[in-house]
């Protein structure tokens, strides 16, 4: 009788790592000269390099520089903050079912931007970040109180299951603040479908500062959510303040998403779909994890903006759609192993 081996597990090094991060890093350059060149004027791939450079005709550098940079800028950001933001939830919740969308972080901070908007909409935009930081951590505070066991601990699919509904509740009311206040409607809505359409300097200056302070952060984090993987006891013997780990990573998750939200919407499962593939291509702790996991949620997020951008020419599909459309299978399918 012949016996069937299994195949080696993949190694995990540092090698791998960089590889791996090397190719994303190029399927992101290539992908972004890409959606540089789409519009009403299509500009070929070496005349947007060309103007990149510094090169090329007026025409061309403002179609480029101006008018399509933001837009992609802001795509690899939100993209980059989402993917980060459900890596850290789920590294202190130690649950592969947590992401910004399903334990209410974006529903929240949806909500919060949505009734900004539409209370104030001549406030400066820097208070857009802030108000949608506060809905974050509301929302996400409400799951955490609805799921709690009396024993404190959190059962992933009761967290996920909770997560839903609140998150369901939030839109509710976040359609009803639309229904009863019109004014501002069509900016309101690009918070709901998760597009990063209409993207310029402004939009990109409010979100560039959180994310050159929020991405390295949670870089900084990644020991801090490899001991806390391990478990509260066992960090604990090894000389973790857990309490404050765990508010402060939750702190940084919480106010990723929060951030990412005024620049692309509520873009569904990112914060789940890239730290899952991450560990498959690079494992589980988080030096390796975190860098890999952003670059992912950029390019997926880029990706789905592109494609929305190119499908339906001249009109275009939110990029939140095609990430949903990605995501909702792949959260049932680990709710069910979860189960």
């Amino acid at each position: 009788m012949s016996v069937r081996t299994l195949p080696p597990a993949p190694t995990f090094s540092r090698a791998r790592t960089l590889g791996i991060c090397g190719v994303l890093l190029a399927c992101t350059a290539l992908l972004t000269v890409l959606a540089l060149g789409l519009g009403a004027v299509k500009t070929p791939a070496a005349d947007v390099i060309a103007a990149l450079r510094g090169g090329g005709d007026d025409l061309t550098r403002q179609l480029v520089l101006e008018l399509r940079w933001p837009r992609v800028a802001v795509s690899l950001l939100c993209g980059a903050m989402f993917a980060a933001s459900g890596a850290a939830l789920q590294g202190v919740i130690r649950n592969p079912l947590a992401s910004p969308d399903i334990v209410g972080v974006g529903a929240g901070a949806g909500l919060a931007a949505t009734v900004f908007l539409l209370a104030w909409p001549a406030a400066p935009p820097g208070g857009l970040p802030w108000a949608a930081l506060l809905g974050a951590w509301s929302g996400f505070g409400l799951v955490l109180l609805l799921s709690a066991e009396r024993s404190g601990d959190l059962h992933p699919v009761r967290l996920a299951l909770v997560g839903v509904a609140v998150a369901a509740a939030l839109g509710a009311v976040q359609q009803l603040v639309l229904v009863r206040a019109p004014d501002g409607l069509g900016s309101a809505l690009t918070f709901l479908s998760g597009s990063v359409y209409g993207a310029d300097d402004t939009r990109l200056l409010r979100v560039l500062p959180w994310a050159a302070v929020l991405l390295p952060g949670a870089l900084l984090l990644a020991r801090t959510l490899d001991l806390l993987n391990l478990g509260g006891d066992l960090a604990t013997g090894l000389g973790l303040p857990v309490k404050a780990a765990r508010l402060l990573a939750l702190g940084v998750g919480t106010a990723l998403a929060g951030a990412a939200v005024t620049g692309a919407g509520i873009l569904g499962f990112v914060g789940l779909l890239a730290p899952h593939l991450a560990r498959l291509l690079v494992g589980a702790r988080y030096g390796r994890l975190l860098p890999t996991c952003m670059l992912l949620g950029a390019l997926l997020v880029l990706a789905a903006d592109t494609l929305g951008r190119a499908v339906l020419p001249p009109l275009e599909v939110p990029a939140g759609i095609f990430t949903t459309l990605v995501g909702a299978p792949y959260f049932l399918y680990l709710l069910r192993r979860s189960a």
